[in-house]
C-alpha cells in the first residue's frame, strides 16, 4: 500500500467556503481570493453535481492545484450542539452504509485527481474508553482509513469536538499510520474543547493539514462560540503560527470561512493576516 508523498506547505482555500454553484463560479472566486490551492469538496463530484474531469481540468487551467479533500457525511444536523452530538459524522446506524458507499466513491475521486489527503468530521468522540458508541466509530473509522489507504490517501479528523487528550487516545486506538488529524482552532473555541495552542502542541505530529478558521468562545455553557474573521477572534495566532513553523513547517493551511456574507473578502482578509505572521505563501 503506497501513500501519496507529502507536498511542501501552501496556503488555500476551502472550495465549500466559497459556495459555488458551477465550476466557473469555483474557479472564479478561488483567483478571487488570490491563492492557487484549494481544498475541494468532494460530495458534488461524487452527485456528479460537478463533473469531476471538468473540474480539474477547469482548475488547472486558471494555475489552481487541488491541495486536499472533503468528505460529509450523510445525517448530520449542525442545528444545534445537542443535535451534532447525536448526528455527526458516522454516528448514525441509519445512515452508515450510504456514507461507507460515500467513502469509496470519495477515495476512487481522490485518487483519480491525484489528491493526497481526505479530511472530514469523525462526530464526537466519547471521553470513556468503555462507551460502546466509541468502540463503534473506531471500528467504523478504521474501515474508512482502510479504504481511503487503498487508493493511496491519508485522512484528517477535524478537531473541536472532543479534547486533545481524547483524539489522541483514539488515533492511538486505531492503530493507522496513514490517519492523523485536520487542526482546526476555531473549532476548538466554537465547541468549549480547550485552549487552541495547548491542543495543537499535544497533536502537532499528527496534523497532517490546518484549517485557517477563528472564533470567540461561547456565552454560556451548551451555546455555539461565534465563528469571526481571522484575526479578530481568540486564537493566538502568534503562538499557534510559532508551534507550526517551528514543529510542522510542511502542512498545508487551508482557510476556512463557514459564517459572513462577504466570503471571498473575509478570505482575502485571512490569507493577509497570516502571510503577515508566517512564510506561508498562496
Amino acid at each position: 500500500m503506497s501513500l501519496h508523498s507529502k507536498p511542501s506547505n501552501r496556503l488555500g482555500v476551502c472550495s465549500w467556503s466559497l459556495q459555488p454553484h458551477s465550476i466557473a463560479e469555483l474557479v472564479e472566486r478561488v483567483s478571487a481570493c488570490g491563492v492557487r490551492h484549494v481544498q475541494l469538496a468532494l460530495a458534488p463530484l461524487r452527485t456528479r453535481e460537478f463533473d469531476s474531469e471538468r473540474t480539474a481540468a477547469a482548475l488547472s487551467a486558471a494555475g489552481i492545484a487541488i491541495a486536499s479533500g472533503m468528505s460529509s457525511m450523510r445525517g448530520e444536523d449542525y442545528s444545534t450542539l445537542e443535535t451534532i452530538r447525536h448526528t455527526g459524522g458516522v454516528r448514525l446506524d441509519e445512515h452508515w452504509k450510504d456514507n461507507l458507499a460515500a467513502v469509496k466513491s470519495d477515495a476512487a475521486n481522490a485518487h483519480s485527481l491525484g489528491i493526497s489527503l481526505v479530511t472530514f468530521h469523525a462526530g464526537f468522540l466519547p471521553h470513556e474508553r468503555n462507551d460502546p458508541e466509541r468502540v463503534k466509530l473506531t471500528e467504523r473509522l478504521r474501515t474508512i482509513v482502510d479504504v481511503f489507504a487503498d487508493h493511496g490517501v491519508r485522512v484528517g479528523f477535524e478537531t473541536g469536538q472532543e479534547t486533545a487528550d481524547t483524539l489522541l487516545e483514539f488515533l492511538s486506538d486505531l492503530d493507522r499510520a496513514s490517519s492523523g488529524v485536520n487542526f482546526d482552532p476555531a473549532n476548538m473555541i466554537l465547541y468549549g474543547m480547550g485552549d487552541p495552542v495547548a491542543a495543537l502542541e499535544k497533536l502537532v505530529h499528527r496534523v497532517h493539514q490546518v484549517h485557517v478558521k477563528d472564533a470567540r468562545a461561547r456565552k454560556a455553557t451548551g451555546e455555539w462560540g461565534t465563528e469571526v474573521v481571522v484575526g479578530t477572534g481568540d486564537v493566538n495566532w502568534a503562538r499557534f503560527c510559532a508551534v507550526l513553523v517551528a514543529q510542522a513547517p510542511l502542512i498545508d493551511w487551508m482557510i476556512e470561512r463557514e459564517a459572513g456574507s462577504n466570503r471571498v473578502a473575509d478570505i482575502v482578509a485571512a490569507r493577509t493576516f497570516v502571510e503577515a505572521q508566517t512564510t506561508v505563501r498562496a
